[in-house]
């Protein structure tokens, strides 16, 4: 890609060479990165978990990048659809070019964390979500640079991302994400509340412009007023790509 010429075809990934940081793990158990120790077992646990997840996950998404035709300050229209961002324009500043995606470790790793719930492997159950959870969290930083690369490539700056259910941006959105964006393409389905199937997955929105404004973090954390929150995430220190 040269110039401005973004392409406009759906892209799908697959067999994606994912890393899943333990730390990220380990905070959806509630350990926040360097103040809890967690215990041995616990450790032990984690690794039996994170070989159980990578032999049953299946990391997979789509990918497209959309012309904008008009913006304002709560939102931008694009492919003939309005998607309302409250505040879109002092996040990203002007953007051009719309990248859209979807992400997804399919639904096996959910079906086994049933499986052990059932079977009152509770502990397992648990670490094996977990799993799933920064898996996806780790699939969603992948897909962003994957985005990021492009525009690049194409002289452009790219925003961070954002996500429908996130901040002020209403969830229902979603709909309008899902109908610019073919998740069925890689099995992601929409239901009538919003939520995706499989329930370990993803969407999100990035923008690309000249002028876009680029804010250097991945995490909302880093924005977020709850300084001792067990669940907050530090600034990335670990590859996405194995």
């Amino acid at each position: 890609m040269t110039g401005t010429q973004l392409d406009h075809e759906p892209r799908v990934l697959a067999r994606i060479p994912l890393a899943i940081d333990p730390d990220e793990v380990l905070r959806f158990q509630g350990y926040q990165r360097g103040v809890d120790t967690p215990e041995p077992a616990v450790r032990a646990l984690f690794e039996d978990a994170l070989a159980l997840g990578r032999a049953l996950m299946e990391p997979r998404a789509v990918t497209r990048w959309l012309a904008v035709t008009a913006t304002d300050a709560d939102g931008l229209d694009v492919a003939g659809e309005r998607l309302t961002i409250p505040g879109l324009r002092d996040q990203w500043g002007e953007v051009q070019h719309l990248g859209l995606a979807v992400c997804t470790i399919g639904h096996a790793l959910e079906r086994r964390v049933a499986e052990l719930w059932d079977a009152r492997e509770l502990p397992l159950a648990m670490m094996l979500d977990s799993v799933g959870s920064g898996a996806v969290e780790s699939l969603a930083e992948y897909v962003n640079d994957v985005l990021c690369q492009a525009g690049l490539a194409s002289g452009l700056k790219v925003t961070n991302r954002v996500s429908p259910g996130y901040g002020a941006w209403d969830v229902t959105e979603q709909r309008v994400l899902f109908r610019l964006c073919p998740a069925g393409a890689i099995g992601v389905t929409l239901n009538d509340a919003c939520f995706m199937t499989p329930t370990k997955s993803i969407s999100l929105l990035a923008g690309a412009g000249a002028a876009a404004r680029v804010d250097h973090y991945f995490s909302q954390c880093a924005r977020c007023w709850m300084a001792t929150c067990a669940y907050r995430r530090t600034p990335l220190r670990r590859a996405v790509r194995r």
